[in-house]
């Protein structure tokens, strides 16, 4: 259970100082949107983020604009320092403002509308034809880094190639809830396997979804190669408690070591 009394110890040996932290602020626009608001700001949050050593920002503007909108969208872009990582689906409208707003990298996730948050990769080998057209697309934008954010499954890694895309955010919110030791350690390996994979394919490997201040370093220690981590819900409800600046320090130092 969450204490936030009581964080993790940090390990000065955690493997993958040089990993990328970006920081998901999608969920202080939902509090900002369940009393129709305009606090808090997730831009506000982003400048925080940044200046508590985020290396960038992410947002997923979903077709129901449950949290971010536009307005978010256009500030972030205008905003922030770092590394900019817009989430979308492969929906024509969607891909149209990912494309006029030239992010850093554009990630293509599954979305559907009933869901509370992402459930599982994109089938990729399904739906090659659409994530290849939006991938082309956001290319010839000239954002120069697309990721597609997969389950850690062989097959769906060879179909990412396929697309074009230069990129994969391996899914991993199974490690994330894997309801006992060993089968925690089982998602690490297959995600562990997967990464391999993917960066001998000549692939930049990202990784997220449900990890946490708990979750993260046996992940950093077990699965290499991975360049770069998007973590959000965990360190905004930890904010809650103790403010975001000292949230993000505090997953600094897991995924750095430092």
């Amino acid at each position: 259970m969450f204490d936030a009394q009581c964080p993790p110890k940090v390990a000065a040996d955690v493997p993958g100082a040089l990993t990328r932290l970006l920081i998901n602020i999608d969920h202080v626009a939902t509090l900002r949107n369940a009393r129709r608001e305009t606090f808090p700001d997730p831009v506000v949050a982003a400048v925080l983020c940044e200046a508590a050593g985020a290396d960038g920002i992410v947002f997923h503007l979903r077709e129901d604009r449950r949290h971010i909108n536009e307005h978010d969208v256009a500030r972030l872009k205008e905003t922030v320092q770092g590394k900019l990582d817009f989430e979308l689906s492969a929906a024509p409208e969607i891909v149209s403002i990912c494309c006029d707003t030239r992010p850093d990298l554009a990630t293509l996730v599954p979305e559907r509308r009933d869901e509370i948050t992402t459930e599982g990769g994109l089938d990729v080998r399904r739906n090659l034809d659409t994530i290849k057209g939006a991938t082309e697309r956001l290319f010839a934008s000239g954002i120069p880094e697309v990721a597609l954010f997969v389950d850690p499954e062989e097959k769906q890694l060879e179909a990412v190639c396929r697309t074009g895309a230069n990129a994969i955010e391996l899914h991993t919110g199974d490690y994330a809830t894997a309801p006992s030791v060993e089968a925690q350690q089982a998602e690490a390996e297959r995600l562990a396997k997967a990464a391999t994979q993917a960066h001998a394919l000549g692939l930049t490997v990202h990784a997220g979804h449900g990890l946490d201040y708990r979750n993260y370093p046996f992940f950093a220690q077990t699965v290499p190669h991975v360049s770069e981590v998007s973590i959000g819900f965990a360190v905004v409800a930890r904010a809650v408690m103790i403010g975001i600046t000292e949230a993000v320090r505090t997953m600094r130092q897991l995924v750095k070591g430092y």
